[in-house]
């Protein structure tokens, strides 16, 4: 089956057809720059990293762009808890960002574009919105006239009407940010500028941009008008996709984006991730006691992407235990082929057909696992029956073409192995030196010196070397 893709903004499953014939325009909502990445932020990373590499491997050619926010309250007040600024702030987090990622194994995206370098772009927005009669400026801030645009709330499927009926009871109307709005629901474009804060120039006096209006401009300036792929978090949905929405389809007539990608959120033993309830999680606290970064990965691709998944020390035991199965296949080649096997192109189609079968139904990538733990658990084991038996069950040859179908496909994932440095460089025996001490030891039982014998084997055996008898004779493997 072709491609199809879960869409928020239709509520259904599509085929996945993009703008531009085999090429794929995607955006992905990134970080505000305040603090360290927790598990939320590793689940979207990763999720939107394999989607990346998967459209690669179908042939397409993608342009990913991720965002950094920049400026924000929330950098603003750890700058001054700090006693640090705004900046300080979002480059120490900025260069945090990418030592996680670079753990995780996320492939860096075509191009970062950050808040503060799109001033100009930002600004050209509001200032089109402004004579399309769909924003309005108001003592220094620029608002966003919410029921101008017809179409406000079809992303998320939110009613003005309902809205309004909740949240009557909310409103603060003593609020001096209340009284600067026409209507409750409009919301801030730019912000006039307040003492002690970064600010730019601009027509409506200086200030700095709202959240919403950020990544609108971001994307009309790196990829153009309408993108193929919007993607984020689920509780990006609304407000802040819907927003993106109305302030880039308003200006441009088109729409902002053919498909909208939403990943699920992380529970953690259950509930919702929070500092105020302990469970509040980083990447580098997780991966810091231990937790190896390709099980983190497997964690997040053993859920579909859409779902809530819930972390637990089960759950993450689950996916180490999974990755080692994988693991063991991925080495596994370098056993059967005694380290000579180099990557090639030939794979195997059958396995490769069921594998995009399963993730074409809208990146079903727990089921395209199964094909990976299938070539991986029959490679270890004929592993074993080659160390044992000296031969393996299935030709040679057909075992390498499995071999390279699985490593391709665990790289579509993301999940890499290499072997570890070889065991002779460890112990000071080189492979002549293990073949002379057999024989030594051969010779010494043939004179029915079995101490001595028993001897060398032990000797071996403590440098990692395994000597298994058998009618046919000695064999031997490290480790």
């Amino acid at each position: 089956m072709a491609l199809t893709v879960y869409n928020t903004l239709t509520r259904r499953q599509e085929s996945f057809q993009t703008v531009e014939p085999r090429k794929v325009k995607m955006y992905y909502c990134g970080v505000t720059v305040y603090d360290y990445c927790h598990l939320g932020h590793a689940r979207a990373c990763i999720v939107w990293d394999v989607v990346r590499r998967y459209l690669q491997f179908l042939g397409y050619e993608v342009r990913y762009i991720q965002n950094f926010t920049d400026i924000d309250d929330k950098i603003l007040n750890r700058a001054r808890q700090e006693h640090s600024s705004m900046e300080a702030v979002a480059e120490r987090f900025i260069a945090a960002y990418f030592e996680d990622m670079a753990q995780l194994g996320i492939k860096d995206a075509d191009e970062y574009p950050r808040a503060t370098h799109t001033i100009n772009g930002i600004q050209r927005l509001i200032h089109e919105l402004e004579n399309k009669g769909f924003a309005y400026p108001s003592a220094g801030d620029v608002y966003y006239a919410v029921r101008q645009f017809a179409e406000y709330g079809k992303l998320s499927g939110r009613k003005l009407e309902d809205m309004q009926a909740g949240a009557s009871e909310r409103v603060n109307v003593d609020d001096p940010e209340y009284q600067k709005k026409k209507d409750p629901f409009d919301f801030a474009l730019w912000k006039a500028a307040k003492q002690g804060e970064p600010a730019w120039e601009s027509p409506w006096g200086a200030g700095r941009p709202g959240w919403h209006i950020e990544c609108s401009a971001m994307v009309r300036d790196r990829l153009g008008e309408t993108i193929d792929i919007h993607a984020g978090g689920a509780d990006l949905i609304f407000p802040h996709h819907e927003n993106e929405i109305a302030q880039s389809e308003a200006v441009t007539g088109k729409p902002l984006a053919t498909y909208w990608l939403h990943n699920g959120m992380v529970k953690v033993d259950g509930e919702k991730m929070s500092k105020s309830l302990g469970n509040f999680t980083t990447i580098r606290d997780l991966l810091g006691r231990g937790v190896d970064p390709m099980a983190m990965r497997l964690f997040v691709l053993t859920a579909q992407y859409r779902t809530p998944i819930d972390f637990t020390d089960e759950a993450i035991a689950a996916a180490t235990n999974g990755w080692h199965t994988i693991k063991d296949g991925l080495l596994a080649g370098w056993e059967l082929g005694k380290g000579k096997w180099e990557l090639g192109n030939e794979i195997s189609n059958p396995y490769v057909e069921r594998f995009t079968e399963a993730v074409n139904d809208d990146f079903n990538f727990p089921g395209g696992l199964t094909v990976l733990f299938e070539l991986a658990k029959k490679l270890h084991r004929e592993k074993n029956v080659l160390v044992h038996e000296g031969k393996t069950e299935t030709p040679i040859e057909e075992l390498k073409i499995q071999w390279q179908t699985l490593v391709t496909l665990a790289n579509v994932l993301g999940l890499t192995a290499q072997p570890e440095a070889p065991k002779n460089e460890q112990n000071g025996l080189s492979d002549a030196d293990i073949e002379d001490l057999i024989q030594q030891r051969q010779a010494a039982r043939k004179a029915r010196n079995f101490a001595e014998g028993d001897r060398i084997r032990n000797e071996l055996q403590a440098k990692g070397i395994t000597l298994i008898d058998s009618p046919q004779g000695t064999r031997w493997h490290r480790g």
